[in-house]
């Protein structure tokens, strides 16, 4: 009965594993290109289509993805090449490319090996370039340098698909003996700047103290300008006010004197009363230490007028 069972459902489970081999066969034919990526597609050996990012459905046993390609763009560090320049003297050069795939059937079947091709290239055109400069223009030319092999190696790539997009050299290596003279040179040269700088410091150094030096100088004279300033206001001050008091005490004076002459006139002053005053200011002057009394004549006058006036009074008597 299992023998007869089994020999019922033969073709059924046969039908199954041949719709299981054909899903699997449909899956592993369909085809996600990702980002930045393309394939290359073959039907029967010979080109047939680039595949870009999407999904794509192979044909089984007929089409084959014959190359994966990168777009992105890449870099290629290749080692120091040997290279002589035109003064016979003979370094290594290492440099870098930059390069980006453009078209993805001519670098399929444009090159076999696209890196080593662009490897040798480059060390082909690196020596044409120094070969045609000396040691110094190699040493300090090396944006030329890069520019004439990026123009070059992206001319001679253009059939392989790839555009070079940039080239740099990475590094310069000289003899021995050279980079010793080098570095000797270098070294005088530190020295030199290093003493100019000195010599320059020095020199400012100087011109600040003697600028220091001159504002502190200037700073004391105006000083010693203001001070002299200060001292003749003050003077000019003093004799001001003493003259002031000089004047106003003659003016004092003078207005005392005119009020003793108004206030004798408002008196009414006689000869009498000036002969008494004088005779008066006589004897004060008679009772001094003097030896000798000038009188004036006026004052005799009036003495001997008052000795005439006593002897007429005895008379009387």
């Amino acid at each position: 009965m299992f023998n007869a069972l089994l020999a019922s459902s033969g073709p059924i489970i046969v039908v199954l594993v041949l719709l299981a081999l054909l899903v699997i066969l449909i899956i592993s034919n369909i085809k996600i290109v990702p980002q930045a990526t393309a394939q290359v597609i073959e039907r029967l050996g010979s080109y047939k289509t680039t595949w870009h990012t999407g999904i794509h459905v192979k044909i089984p046993f007929i089409e084959t993805v014959a190359k994966k390609v990168t777009l992105m763009e890449q870099v290629a560090d290749f080692p120091p090449q040997p290279v002589i320049t035109r003064d016979n003297v003979r370094m290594q050069i290492d440099t870098v490319v930059f390069f980006q795939i453009t078209d993805c059937k001519l670098y399929t079947y444009g090159v076999t090996n696209p890196l080593l091709a662009i490897e040798s290239l480059t060390s082909t055109t690196l020596r044409n370039i120094i070969g045609e400069l000396d040691l110094d223009q190699t040493l300090t030319s090396r944006d030329i340098i890069n520019t004439k092999m990026r123009s070059i190696l992206d001319e001679a790539t253009d059939p392989w698909g790839i555009k070079v997009n940039r080239v740099e050299l990475k590094n310069i290596i000289p003899p021995k003996e050279i980079q010793d003279a080098m570095e000797k040179q270098m070294k005088a040269e530190r020295e030199r700047r290093e003493v100019m700088l000195k010599a320059e410091g020095e020199k400012n150094s100087t011109i600040l103290v003697a600028e220091g030096r001159k504002q502190e100088m200037i700073l004391a004279a105006e000083a010693e300008k203001a001070a002299a300033i200060l001292r003749a206001e003050a003077q000019k001050e003093a004799k001001i006010r003493e003259a002031e008091g000089e004047s106003e005490a003659i003016l004092k004076i003078q207005e005392a004197t005119a009020q003793g002459l108004r206030m004798i006139k408002e008196v009414g002053l006689t000869n009498d009363v000036l002969t008494l005053r004088s005779f008066e200011a006589f004897e004060k002057a008679a009772d001094g230490q003097a030896t000798k009394i000038i009188i004036p004549s006026e004052i005799q006058g009036l003495a001997g007028l008052a000795t005439a006036l006593t002897e007429a009074s005895k008379t009387d008597k």
